[in-house]
């Protein structure tokens, strides 16, 4: 232990604590998992518990992050890209620095009027979903099943709609299928609370999470890398944006075509990823997720009328005699506080202390890749059953809820209903007062 502690110390230039090591484990093997919100979807099928005796799927109730993209806006490219010019401009690029800058010039010419766009990779992600989702519950896509699909009216969602239920219908051209993406939907869909202003952090979360940030940023040995005098372009260069935003283009390419072009990653240690993914997963929960100092803890309410909207929904679904579906597509700051809020997998967690979030596993970009998802997969013995048992997937993988249940992974839904109803109940008749 004495001597992995000494050559890391060696490697880096601050000390990684031995609960980070699982998630510096994971961005050895796979750098995307340090972008959070730009991880990529893997193609995986997993293993799921069998349903208790007699009963099998019928309904899937479903919210969805679009896939892969091009970044949303030039100016994260833009950044560090001025600042290699600027050093360009006076000769101060290493022969490292001049690769750097011809792959950022690769970069931004390959996204320029892309931006926020569908990439291949995102469509070939929803296609795997939908193979998955009829690999493992057949029954709900058998005959002329029904499919409801709503987006949000960003293109980027409505073409990750398309693509999933054109998989569906050429692998069963008998499904009957409706799809709608309607401003009239995006009060739950893509709700933006006029309290709870998203992605703005009060004063003291601010505070709390500039005061996290600043022990875990800047990175001298990069400076050295890519300028001949770091000292002199100090002057023109703010060494903790370019790190971040260098960074980060190096890996938001994994989503596009160019994944095979590493040549940015490769020049970062896994331990300076890290450090990126500890300042961004800190960030996704103070403004995200259940941070006392910002609201209250409370953000994750923004999603009420989305849960609210699914349950009544599924409340009408079960009902049916024929089997289908509801999907909507959407994007990662509904899908991560709506998790939040149901406290899949413990991320309900409550905190005013960013230090602890990451030894306590919350972990965000295990929640929203790209094309991630959340499924609620209902499950009944006849149409006539009256103990209707359903499970919910995060990213097709098995998870938890806050709530007691006799057959994990399975809830009963009279006890989901009443707890989350209940919840939401009382949180807006706090806010009434």
């Amino acid at each position: 232990m004495k001597t992995r502690l000494i050559l890391i110390l060696l490697l880096t230039s601050f000390i990684i604590p031995l609960h980070a090591q699982p998630v510096l484990d994971i961005i050895r093997k796979n750098p995307a998992y340090a972008t959070c919100n730009y991880n990529t979807y893997p193609n995986t099928l997993y293993k799921l518990t069998p349903a208790p005796k007699g009963k099998r799927p019928f309904y899937i109730s479903h919210y969805g992050r679009h896939g892969s993209r091009y970044i949303n806006n030039p100016k994260g490219y833009n950044i560090p890209h001025a600042m290699m010019l600027q050093a360009e401009s006076v000769d101060e690029l290493t022969p490292t620095g001049k690769k750097v800058l011809a792959e950022m010039k690769t970069i931004i010419s390959d996204s320029e009027e892309r931006w926020g766009e569908l990439a291949e990779y995102g469509r070939r992600q929803h296609k795997w979903i939908a193979q998955h989702m009829m690999t493992q519950f057949p029954e709900v896509f058998e005959g002329n099943a029904w499919i409801e699909a709503k987006s949000t009216t960003v293109p980027r969602c409505i073409i990750s709609m398309g693509t999933e239920l054109n998989e569906f219908a050429q692998r069963n051209p008998q499904l009957e299928i409706s799809q709608e993406a309607s401003k009239r939907d995006m009060w739950y869909m893509n709700h933006q609370d006029p309290i709870m202003k998203r992605g703005k952090l009060s004063p003291d979360a601010q505070k709390a999470y500039n005061k996290y940030m600043s022990t875990r940023m800047g990175n001298s040995r990069l400076m050295e890398l890519i300028f001949k005098n770091p000292d002199i372009v100090k002057e023109m260069v703010d060494e903790d944006d370019f790190n971040y935003y260098l960074m980060k283009m190096g890996l938001f390419q994994l989503n596009t075509h160019l994944y095979q072009n590493t040549f940015l990653i490769d020049i970062f240690k896994p331990e300076e990823l890290y450090r990126m993914w500890q300042v961004d997963n800190a960030l996704w929960f103070a403004q995200y997720a259940n941070f006392t100092p910002n609201y209250g803890g409370q953000y994750p309410y923004t999603q009420r009328h989305l849960l609210r909207k699914i349950i009544n929904e599924a409340d009408s679904c079960i009902h049916l005699e024929r089997h289908g579906a509801q999907l909507r597509f959407g994007h990662d700051t509904v899908l991560l506080p709506l998790v939040c809020l149901l406290g899949i997998n413990g991320y309900d967690l409550r905190s005013d202390n960013l230090d602890e979030i990451e030894s306590k596993g919350w972990w965000c970009s295990d929640i929203f890749p790209m094309a991630s998802s959340l499924q609620f997969v209902f499950y009944r013995s006849s149409p006539k059953d009256k103990d209707i048992l359903f499970k919910v997937l995060l990213n097709e993988q098995e998870a938890r809820l806050p709530i007691h249940t006799d057959c994990a992974p399975y809830y009963h839904w009279r006890d989901f209903r009443r707890h989350y109803l209940k919840m939401i109940d009382n949180f807006e008749k706090k806010q009434k007062k």
